[in-house]
């Protein structure tokens, strides 16, 4: 017969060992009653692993893509009320340029009303939304619209092209519109040009492009507004010459001519801001109709991944808590093992 020895110190290191593997299943237990998932998907699923990571990409690129698009969203719904008030700034400056038209307002009235629209119309243009302009295009970080005043490039802008009629058709700067045929040449011959044309950079820092984004994983599109669409161009314009034509003294016919030019400006521009408002709102459609669809597609993949990679997570929560009180009460008979003595036991 054999004796074997056993020393409080192997039962100490053994009850070690046990709290130590405990603790390690603990963890995985504690992880798996909170995510709702396997701990390790790799030793759950073994060689089905790659199709579970495969799954979990796409789904957070659709993630990624829906939480963009609710972005993409406000700067949509932004910029429509921005254009709603750009449209309203243009029926109001064009009643008030018939009713002068018709003779019941004078010519200040619709300077006064040409003052507001410039002025309202830059504002709107330049509204910033999370640091962006919002009708910059892709020069996000520069103000679209400057400000029309003395010192202002736009100013020097339209003086220089003014000076250049005068000196073209030597007319007097006291009376430069005699007949409404010159009205039709300043217009056509130095206000297009300066507007429509190359000379539009002196007023806007917008770029022509507009900002595209991703709405679903197969589908682009153009989400932005930039101030040189022709309507907003149009718009200054038809402000512009008639803050700086109509004041002055004038014959009625060329008056009259110079009204109803900027009245066709007008209704250009409200025809291209209704085209613009519309395109707008199908845009806006289409990114809310995408991020539907990604929600979907996002509960299928997740529904999935939950099928291959879920547990219980009240069973997770009772095997933690059961792992706990075995711990604990390591905890506790280690300390039991370690107050033995052999100076104790003979005392």
């Amino acid at each position: 017969m054999k004796a074997f020895f056993v020393s409080s110190s192997a039962v100490s290191e053994a009850l070690r060992y046990s709290v130590m593997r405990s603790q390690s299943a603990l963890v995985k237990a504690q992880k798996e009653a909170t995510t709702g998932f396997v701990a390790d998907s790799g030793l759950a699923l073994g060689a089905r692993t790659s199709q579970t990571v495969s799954f979990a990409r796409e789904l957070e690129r659709m993630k990624a893509i829906v939480s963009t698009n609710a972005v993409i969203s406000s700067r949509l719904s932004a910029t429509q009320e921005g254009l709603d008030r750009v449209s309203d700034l243009a029926q109001s400056f064009l009643s008030t340029l018939t009713t002068n038209l018709a003779g019941k307002t004078t010519s200040r009235v619709s300077v006064d009303e040409a003052n507001r629209t410039l002025s309202t119309l830059t504002s709107v243009l330049n509204t910033n939304l999370n640091g962006e302009y919002l009708f910059a295009g892709i020069n996000t970080d520069q103000k679209p619209l400057a400000d029309y005043e003395a010192a202002s490039a736009s100013k020097a802008a339209y003086d220089a092209a003014f000076a250049q009629y005068l000196a073209d058709t030597g007319a007097s700067a006291a009376d430069p519109f005699p007949t409404p045929a010159d009205i039709d040449s300043f217009v056509t011959n130095y206000m297009d040009p300066l507007f429509m044309g190359g000379g539009w950079s002196d007023w806007s820092s917008a770029s022509d492009q507009r900002i595209s984004s991703r709405i679903a994983l197969n589908e682009k599109t153009d989400t932005s507004v930039t101030a040189n669409n022709e309507g907003i161009r149009k718009l200054v314009m038809a402000s512009t010459i008639v803050i700086e034509t109509l004041s002055g003294d004038m014959d009625e016919a060329a008056r009259g001519r110079l009204i109803e030019s900027t009245m066709s400006m007008i209704g250009e521009a409200l025809a291209d801001l209704t085209q613009l408002r519309a395109e707008t709102g199908m845009t806006q459609k289409r990114v809310t109709e995408a991020s539907e669809r990604l929600g979907a597609q996002a509960d299928i993949f997740e529904r999935h991944l939950l099928k291959m990679e879920g547990v219980d997570p009240y069973e997770a929560a009772t095997r933690a808590n059961d792992l706990l009180g075995d711990i604990e009460a390591s905890y506790a008979l280690t300390a039991r093992i370690q107050q033995l003595s052999l100076l104790k036991f003979i005392s």
